[in-house]
Order: structure tokens, then C-alpha cells, then sequence
């Protein structure tokens, strides 16, 4: 069995983007982007993409990526998902990899492990592994279509589109027409491309890639769902240490160690779920059984952890100046990204063979 522990590397991997997110991703700057006409923060996608190479961890080094594994790229994700940075990293550096390892296409995987290039999967955002999804027309060797909810499409330079003919294109995003759909997570913003007679390069077959794709993108939303919560059960807490009411921490009530105390028990489980659908990726064993759990589990307790974390704050918790909302926008959303949690649970029973009656 794998050691689900994180390793010294991925410890300091994790300082490492800590410490570039307090410094880049401040919540008030979060904040003030998503009431701006650009929510993606390009200038820290930039830094995490191309200064640390984070963009290139599931790329091979002999295509000028990182040659890492999906327990790196997972602890990315953890301190993402604390600081809800507004980059395309899930949608760019795992989904639309993913899909381009599926294909072979390593010109293009050469570009998005640079950075240089952002790469969106046009699949809507809601979609489980394995789901049925929406495919443009092929005519003439062009592609005539919509697609609905794409995440991250506005940021994208290139689009990997999956055709009636069973391909998966890449299109110039500059050649497709997005449009903004209105989201609750303005930190992940959907949209809607347009086709109309787009040329496209044919990289390979799309069942096979959108299903690696969106598997990867699923196990490790965990992982981003995962420090979500851990955000929220660790700033709550200290906030109750210092509120007081009748001279005496808040904190301190039994009702609320109680509350606390259970929602700490959740996280854990978070945690070893989300770890344990890291490693199956890496490791490829029992893969679709490890998603399938920690999705199942982690996208309620995220939304519990933010919907918790808003309630405890009391007054202050429902200001829109307070980052606590922003949890629980990107929690809710996530609930639905890559199949809900009862569609995980639906597919875990088919998966050990223990159908709902």
C-alpha cells in the first residue's frame, strides 16, 4: 500500500506556493477581481506556470515539463483551493494535459508546460467521468457548434473540442466566440463557444481523452475541495478564540467545540480521501473506485466547512469585504464541477457491484 503521508518534497512544495499566494492572492484582491470585467489573475498564473513551472508537473520532462505526478500537482491544488486563486490551473494544467497525454499531442503539451499557453477542455464544467457531453459538427473540415458552461474558457489560448466524429479538435480560441455565462463561482467563470466554421487540428480520439480528463480533473478537485475546507475549519477557529461574548471566548462554549470538533473529524476524512485519489492517479490502481470516494465525500463536507465557517463568523461572516464567501461560492460550485456527489455515489455502487435497489 502507498504512503498517503506527504512526503518532504511535497512539504516544501507546498511552502513554496503558500508562500507566493500570501504574497499574490490577497483576499481583498480576490475579491476586487471578481467585480472587475478580468477575474483571471494572469499575473499569478504567470508566476506559478511559467517562474515555478507549476503548469508542467503532469508533463514528461522529455517534453520540457516537470515529470512529476498527481500527489505534486494535488498539493498545488490544496493551496489553490485555500486562497481561491482566480488561475486556470485544474482546467489548464490537469484537465486539458490530461487530455493531450491521452492523445499524444506533445507539441501542444510542450506549450501548456511552459505556461505560455492556457489550455480549456470545452466540456461543460458539470460533467462526471464517463458522462454524456455535448459535441460540435464537423463539416468540410470545420466546426459549426455550442458548447455551454466551460470553465475557464475566457482565459484559454487554445480549445480542445470534442466532434460528432468522435475527435477531439484543438481550435484557436481566437477563432471561436466565448461568451460569459453568469457563475456563482466569479473566481472560475464559465462560458458559452461558439463555433462557426472554426478550423480545427484532429489530435486523436475524444471518448478516451475526455474520460482521462475529466477522471484527473474529478480525483483531484478533492484535493482542491480539501484545503476549501481546511481554509474554513482553520480560520474559524481562531476567529472564535478571539471573539468574546459575556467575557469569555466564544470558543469556548460547548456547543461550538462540538461543532467544531465534528467538522474536524470531516476534514480528516477529506484528507485521506483526496490523498488516497492522488496517489491512485499517480499510481493508476483502483483509479475509478479512489475518484469516486473522495468525491463522493469531500464536495458535502466543503460546503459544509464554508456554510460552518460563515455561520460562526457571525455578522462579520456575511459582509462582502469578509474572504468567507468565497469559500462558499467556489465550495457550491464545486459540489457540481465534474459530476456531483451523487453521481460519484451512483458510480462507486456500480463500480464495487452493489447497485441501488
Amino acid at each position: 500500500m502507498s504512503d498517503l503521508l506527504y512526503s518532504p518534497e511535497e512539504e516544501a512544495l507546498r511552502a513554496a506556493v503558500r508562500d507566493l499566494l500570501t504574497d499574490h492572492c490577497d483576499p481583498a484582491g480576490v475579491i476586487a477581481r471578481t467585480e472587475s470585467a478580468a477575474p483571471h489573475d494572469l499575473a499569478l498564473w504567470k508566476a506559478l506556470a511559467q517562474d515555478m513551472g507549476l503548469a508542467g508537473l503532469l508533463v514528461p520532462e522529455e517534453l520540457d515539463g516537470q515529470g512529476a505526478t498527481h500527489r505534486e500537482a494535488a498539493v498545488v491544488l490544496e493551496e489553490l483551493g485555500r486562497a481561491v486563486a482566480p488561475v486556470p490551473y485544474l482546467t489548464s494544467a490537469v484537465v486539458a494535459t490530461e487530455a493531450l497525454l491521452e492523445c499524444g499531442a506533445d507539441d501542444l503539451l510542450t506549450q501548456l508546460a511552459s505556461g505560455t499557453v492556457i489550455g480549456a477542455l470545452a466540456v461543460a464544467l458539470n460533467v462526471p467521468p464517463g458522462g454524456a457531453h455535448r459535441t460540435v459538427r464537423v463539416a468540410g473540415g470545420l466546426l459549426h457548434g455550442e458548447l455551454t458552461a466551460v470553465a475557464d474558457a475566457a482565459a484559454a489560448d487554445v480549445l480542445l473540442v470534442p466532434a460528432d466524429d468522435g475527435g477531439l479538435y484543438a481550435v484557436d480560441a481566437t477563432a471561436a466566440t466565448v461568451t460569459p455565462q453568469v457563475s456563482l463561482d466569479l473566481t472560475r467563470p464559465v462560458a458559452t463557444v461558439s463555433l462557426d466554421g472554426a478550423p480545427g487540428r484532429r489530435l486523436g480520439d475524444a471518448a478516451p481523452a475526455v474520460r482521462r480528463a475529466l477522471r484527473a480533473g474529478a480525483g483531484l478537485l478533492a484535493s482542491e475541495q480539501l484545503g476549501l475546507a481546511d481554509w474554513s475549519l482553520t480560520e474559524t477557529v481562531a476567529y472564535l478564540k478571539e471573539r468574546k461574548q459575556f467575557n469569555r471566548p466564544v470558543g469556548g462554549f460547548q456547543a461550538l467545540k462540538h461543532r467544531l470538533a465534528q467538522l474536524w473529524l470531516e476534514v480528516a476524512g477529506v484528507r485521506a480521501a483526496a490523498r488516497n485519489a492522488a496517489d491512485a492517479l499517480a499510481t493508476g490502481e483502483d483509479t475509478d473506485v479512489a475518484v469516486a470516494v473522495a468525491q463522493a465525500y469531500a464536495a458535502p463536507v466543503a460546503v459544509h466547512a464554508a456554510e460552518e465557517a460563515l455561520q460562526l463568523h457571525g455578522g462579520i461572516g456575511m459582509t462582502w469585504e469578509h474572504p468567507v464567501h468565497l469559500r462558499l461560492k467556489r465550495a457550491k460550485a464545486d459540489a457540481l464541477a465534474h459530476g456531483t456527489a451523487g453521481a460519484h455515489r451512483e458510480a462507486l455502487a456500480e463500480l464495487a457491484d452493489l447497485p441501488a435497489p
